[in-house]
């Protein structure tokens, strides 16, 4: 028999337990997919140019995501469509496209590190534009990828892939100033975020299909291997990975969510160590550890503020109110 004064869980309180574990294995599987795909789309790039793959790419995902649309009968038309034509430019065009352009000639691994990059530009352009101001933690973090950015570049050592490694941090960049572009949509009201990443993504995905059709420096093959690279992409890493990431938002914090960030460049790193036999300098290595501390930083400056801010919520629940009595 259970103890006379254990606390008895309702169906309420048993129904967010359930949520929040299902919710925690979608997050982990969110993880996984996007960050083994560093090394599903360099494999990809073996039998496809870069312009072809990353148009078919974002053109098929951005179908599968109107897809997803009409499955969950979400709004299907767009709003602030010059924004949302901008957010496409950055987001999809530049981001997506530099991404896999610096994967054709560097490493999966430091790709994705330098890629994730982001969160430190973000906070940076979010002074510059917005001007919001930073934390000294948060300032400690930007410091930190900063030094890890250094390590991986190389400044002793400009020669091979640094054009790759510049790619990769333009496109951590433009992805940064994506998140500045998609803030001032939302200061502009409510926007259904499945509807603006599928208008987003068909938008960017037009300067990419242009550049693809004149400049392929050679044809497709269509291996299985080239196959399955595509159909993972537009598949799991985005129909079904964005689809987890809206469930995992509607369900945990913002800040455990975040998790979610870090873990995937950790995934990244070691899935192209594995599969793909990549070595990782000594400078390389110190540099990736240096931007995962950076991002963990982040990750914690984010929990924190997100379990203070509850703590004031539910003191401000429970404080008796005032009542003033007549003299």
């Amino acid at each position: 028999m259970p103890a006379r004064n254990a606390p008895m869980l309702d169906s309420t309180d048993r129904a967010d337990s359930g949520s929040t574990r299902i919710a925690m294995a979608a997050l982990a599987g969110q993880s996984v997919f996007l960050g083994c795909n560093w090394v599903v789309m360099k494999i990809g790039l073996r039998y496809a140019s870069v312009w072809p793959f990353a148009a078919m790419r974002t053109g098929l995902g951005a179908v599968a995501l109107f897809l997803l649309i009409l499955v969950l009968k979400r709004p299907m038309r767009p709003k602030h469509v010059f924004l949302t034509v901008l957010l496409g430019l950055l987001q999809t065009t530049a981001q997506i496209g530099l991404l896999m352009w610096a994967l054709e000639s560097g490493s999966a691994g430091r790709t994705s590190a330098l890629v994730y990059t982001m969160p430190f530009w973000a906070l940076l352009f979010a002074r510059l534009f917005l001007g919001e101001r930073l934390m000294r933690i948060q300032w400690l973090a930007v410091s930190l990828a900063v030094v890890g950015l250094v390590a991986i570049l190389d400044p002793l050592n400009l020669k091979g892939s640094l054009a790759s490694k510049l790619m990769a941090v333009g496109a951590g960049a433009a992805w940064a100033a994506s998140t500045i572009v998609a803030k001032k949509i939302r200061r502009r009201g409510p926007v259904d975020v499945l509807n603006l990443t599928a208008w987003q993504m068909l938008f960017g995905t037009i300067p990419i299909a242009v550049v693809a059709l004149v400049h392929t420096t050679r044809p497709i093959v269509w291996a299985p291997a080239f196959v399955g690279a595509l159909v993972y992409n537009v598949i799991l890493a985005t129909a079904v990975a964005w689809f987890l990431w809206l469930y995992v938002l509607q369900v945990l914090p913002a800040g455990i969510a975040g998790l979610g960030t870090l873990a995937t460049p950790v995934i990244g790193v070691v899935s192209s160590w594995l599969l793909l036999r990549e070595k990782v300098g000594v400078f390389e290595g110190v540099g990736i550890l240096m931007i995962l501390a950076a991002l963990l930083v982040l990750t914690l400056v984010g929990v924190t503020a997100r379990r203070q801010a509850q703590s004031v919520a539910v003191a401000a629940a429970r404080a008796p109110a005032r009542v003033r009595l007549p003299e």
